[in-house]
């Protein structure tokens, strides 16, 4: 089996390998994880919920980049069969499909297409992805500094309050030594964890991931000039292919218009002989023309449906009868 679709997804799990070592060198070498159940700033909390929301985009990216890749290798086995013709697009949800699919709607138009823009287009969310990620880790690092600002100020306030208790409150010099030391803690240990998390560890998985978007765009660019340039270059081929597609089409609707002028000589002739039936229904009126054996027959429907009335409204009571005698007519 080709590993080559599965190499973002390893190396993506090397180096998350790399960081639960560094992840346990952190927790038996420092105070770092003690000191952020006691982070009087909260700013830590602040960093590795950052860091945990860019590991989780940077893992999402890498298993749709594995996946794309995946689909890849198999349209690159088709188009090695016959071009592209021979690839058989399963759905438009992949990158893959939606990209080949873009090029045979731009071919069957008559039109050129631009197979590095169409790429890029198809490419732009999944580079979004991973650009993303980077500006986590580049965040990071900013909030480490922020951090290191902060513990810097907080000893400072600490040292000024202990300075002012000398000699004087040994408690008070006590809780500004003690502020003092906690505001270097949050100095140190946040500059460490902006530089370590940001800067080392999702800098690396945003890289990766972004190294697994560009092996995917050349490898769909590498199967379209390879297998698929000849399909879509402006050749005298495929100006005869287009010119066979319009023919057929041509005759396609040249038959169903011989279909609907057969469907109307047909209707014609029926109504022809319509027409013969009822001017052979009279033979003792051979002589009248038609609309006036119509408008006689149209005159004694309307003297039976007068008639019919009539009967019906003498079945009434004397009442109703006159109650209509007298009412205005409609």
């Amino acid at each position: 089996m080709d590993q080559k679709p599965f190499r973002t997804l390893i190396l993506w799990t090397i180096w998350a390998s790399a960081a639960i070592v560094i992840y346990l060198t952190l927790y038996r070498d420092t105070e770092v994880w003690s000191f952020l159940e006691n982070d009087p700033s909260r700013i830590t909390w602040l960093i590795m919920g950052l860091f945990g929301l860019g590991l989780l985009g940077s893992f999402v990216l890498t298993v749709l980049v594995t996946q794309e890749s995946y689909r890849a290798s198999q349209l690159d086995q088709d188009a090695r069969e016959g071009g592209l013709k021979a690839i058989k697009l399963i759905s438009t949800r992949r990158v893959a499909d939606r990209f080949f699919h873009a090029i045979r709607s731009t071919i069957d138009s008559k039109g050129q297409p631009e197979v590095e823009t169409l790429l890029n287009i198809e490419l732009a969310a999944y580079e979004r992805i991973g650009h993303m990620v980077e500006l986590v880790g580049n965040l990071l690092i900013t909030l480490g500094l922020i951090g290191t600002v902060m513990g810097l100020t907080l000893t400072l306030t600490g040292l000024t309050g202990s300075l002012e208790a000398l000699g004087s409150d040994q408690e008070m010099l006590l809780q500004g030594l003690r502020t003092a030391m906690s505001g270097m803690g949050t100095a140190f240990y946040t500059t460490l964890l902006g530089a370590i998390l940001g800067g080392v560890l999702l800098r690396m998985f945003a890289q990766i991931s972004l190294h697994g978007v560009e092996s995917l765009h050349d490898n769909l660019l590498r199967i379209c000039i390879v297998y698929c340039s000849a399909d879509y270059a402006q050749t005298m081929e495929r100006d005869v292919r287009h010119l066979n597609k319009e023919i057929a089409a041509l005759e396609a609707n040249i038959h169903r218009l011989e279909q609907a002028f057969g469907s109307s000589h047909l209707a014609m002739s029926d109504f022809r002989n319509e027409i013969k039936r009822l001017a052979e229904a009279s033979p003792d009126e051979e002589d009248k023309p038609l609309h006036v054996l119509i408008q006689e027959h149209r005159a004694y429907c309307n003297n039976l449906r007068d008639e019919m009335r009539m009967l019906a409204s003498m079945k009434k009571p004397f009442w109703i009868r006159l109650r209509d005698l007298f009412r205005p007519p409609r």
